[in-house]
């Protein structure tokens, strides 16, 4: 399975995630059906990292995860994620909504979530705009 987490920039960066090993326990999501979703992730699920408000909404790096939904205690819920790589070329979102393949995206749909579903289409097609992400296995393209 394949997700998108949304985070403020200013509040929880690519370069905060990727440092001290870049495990770090994702919680503080309040909407019960973004809640949903992190509940059904399973380990080495990916996640696209993406850093939403108002200068930088564009996916930036992706994520595995390392622990499945725990509670901690009234303050919710969490999953544990560790950053697998950066993105080769930050994808936007208006490059993402400009693409007519990605009609029926839950980041559509349902924008205000924090966490929502990707279809392997929507996920191998934006990792194609992006030229994958560092450790996807596929080393990208090297002019000779």
């Amino acid at each position: 399975m394949y997700y998108l987490l949304k985070t403020e920039a200013s509040e929880w960066s690519w370069e905060d995630q990727a440092a001290n090993g870049g495990i770090t326990k994702w919680d503080g999501v309040k909407n019960r059906q973004a809640q949903n979703y992190l509940k059904s992730m399973s380990l080495h699920d990916l996640c696209f990292f993406y850093h939403s408000g108002n200068k930088a909404r564009r996916i930036v790096g992706v994520v595995t995860v390392v622990r499945q939904w725990y509670q901690e205690g009234d303050a919710g819920g969490a999953v544990d994620v560790k950053a697998v790589g950066e993105m080769r070329r930050p994808v936007d979102l208006k490059e993402i909504k400009g693409d007519p393949e990605m009609k029926g995206f839950a980041l559509f749909r349902q924008p205000r979530l924090s966490v929502v579903p990707v279809s392997d289409h929507i996920w191998n097609k934006i990792c194609a705009l992006g030229g994958g992400y560092e450790g996807d296995a596929h080393a990208a393209a090297s002019p000779i």
